[in-house]
């Protein structure tokens, strides 16, 4: 962050300050009491178990400048506010306008699924280019877009928020804290059907990005769909089309998947042609890599820098296509971090193409679906016997209808027929703890296993017992 005065950091949050106006904060801005250092801004947040207010002595003890809280705490000047949540987004806002003045490029990305493998490969390309502030991880809502604007410094040339929503005017009031001069919208898709309530609603939403956009600005936008490209008549911004058809202004052709199901293409943009291989695996990271391209493109790299950075980019923020092999040869995707219909069906699609003996799905369900939920689990559970999985363990009760689709298809397929003594290809358990044992006792060498749900339910900690179960083994 750039160095304020507390002074300035009231009149910035809309807050009255209780302590000494001169004093400066030289760190970070933090909302975690126990990761304070000497210099930063504790920001504390409001809890439904805690209020961060009871932390304002530990703030002080380990030397923060100040913080932003609800009431004043001896020992430590505080901006009195009625809303910590507000001011710092109020804060963020006025450091944002003032590295604009400075030249920083900002990007906003949002999308149904992939916001945050594009947020990191184009964080990795821009990085390329000058220094660039793309933290790991998904810093996409209220909280999480002013920490990483105010991550951000004075040498900052390039800057990639991600923006998340849970309903209409949340991308809109992200963008009036950090107006972004690019706007990559991926995809319109199911995650959090059952809070927006249509396909429509959530494209209206998402549309928000593109109608924040200046004119002198640059829409990002997937032409491969038709929701996306639709948004392109509500922005003043020039627009610019991803894709794999022919008029896409940034494109791919001779599209490939290697031995580790990494997706090799030629990167046709600008007219030009450079070849990309992709460190990330699954072939739905493409339509990824190409949102990234363009917007690299529109903070002015050359295409053949973008292909060069792409190929070098590598997977960054935890639990999303995490590919890792045991001593005992089998090999672990941990994909749990979120699900939604079409992350689902991508991993699925990456997980047949990764070499192995068998390859098992672990799933568990996919939340915030809405009315709909039942029929998506069910129609999943069939698209993963279609795939060609070798055993399909669902797990929880919300993941039941994974188990009956699968089997409605498997009957349908074969009759329901199961060779003598082998374990039946689809399988139900109650809980992470029941998968696991199953697990253990029937996984072996050169078995690949994909474990995917919606991160409330936790199965990222199932992947880490599988893996920690190989080291024991």
């Amino acid at each position: 962050m750039i160095e304020l005065t507390l002074a300035e950091v009231a009149a910035a949050a809309g807050g009255e300050l209780a302590g000494d106006p001169s004093a400066v904060v030289t760190g970070a801005v933090r909302t975690d009491s126990r990761a304070l250092a000497a210099g930063d801004l504790f920001v504390a947040l409001p809890g439904e178990r805690v209020d961060g207010a009871d932390f304002l002595p530990a703030a002080a003890a380990a030397g923060a400048a100040g913080a932003l809280a609800t009431r004043p705490a001896p020992g430590l000047p505080v901006v009195v506010v009625p809303d910590p949540v507000e001011a710092l987004g109020r804060l963020a806002g006025a450091v944002h306008r003032r590295l604009v003045d400075g030249g920083l490029v900002t990007v906003g990305i949002t999308g149904s699924s992939g916001k945050t493998s594009t947020k990191d490969l184009l964080g990795q390309v821009l990085a390329a280019a000058g220094p660039t502030v793309s933290p790991e991880g998904s810093f996409n809502n209220d909280i999480g877009l002013p920490l990483t604007v105010l991550s951000a410094g004075t040498g900052t040339r390039s800057l990639v928020l991600e923006m998340g929503a849970r309903g209409p005017g949340h991308i809109a009031r992200l963008c009036r804290i950090a107006r972004p001069d690019i706007g990559v919208v991926l995809n319109v898709g199911s995650a959090h059907l059952g809070e927006f309530g249509s396909a429509e609603v959530i494209a209206a939403s998402k549309g928000e990005l593109v109608e924040a956009l200046p004119a002198e600005g640059t829409a990002v936008l997937n032409a491969d769909d038709p929701r996306v490209i639709g948004m392109a008549p509500r922005t003043a911004a020039r627009v610019v089309t991803t894709g794999l058809g022919a008029d896409a202004d940034v494109r791919a052709v001779d599209v490939d998947l290697d031995d580790a199901a990494r997706a090799r293409f030629t990167l046709v943009a600008g007219g030009e042609q450079h070849p990309v291989a992709l460190q990330v695996v699954g072939a739905h990271h493409v339509a990824n890599a190409l949102s990234a391209a363009a917007a690299a493109l529109a903070a002015g790299m050359t295409p053949g820098a973008v292909a060069a950075a792409l190929s070098a980019a590598g997977p960054r923020s935890r639990w999303r296509m995490e590919v890792s092999r045991r001593a005992d040869g089998v090999t672990v995707v941990n994909d749990a971090y979120n699900a939604n219909p079409e992350s689902m069906r991508a991993a699925l699609a990456a997980l047949t193409r990764l070499p192995g003996r068998r390859r098992i799905a672990v799933l568990g369900a996919m939340g915030e679906l809405g009315t709909g939920a039942e029929a998506e689990h069910t129609r999943l559970g069939r698209d993963v016997v279609r795939a060609g999985v070798d055993l399909l363990v669902s797990v929880g009760a919300d993941a039941v209808g994974l188990h009956t689709g699968a089997l409605a298809e498997r009957s349908a397929g074969d009759g329901g027929g199961q060779e003598d003594g082998a374990l039946d290809s689809v399988q139900h358990v109650p809980d992470r703890e029941a998968a696991l044992q199953l697990l253990t006792a029937e996984l072996g060498a050169d078995d690949v296993v994909l474990v995917k749900a919606s991160r409330s339910y936790g199965l990222e900690q199932l992947a880490a017992d599988l893996l920690a179960d190989g080291q024991a083994s």
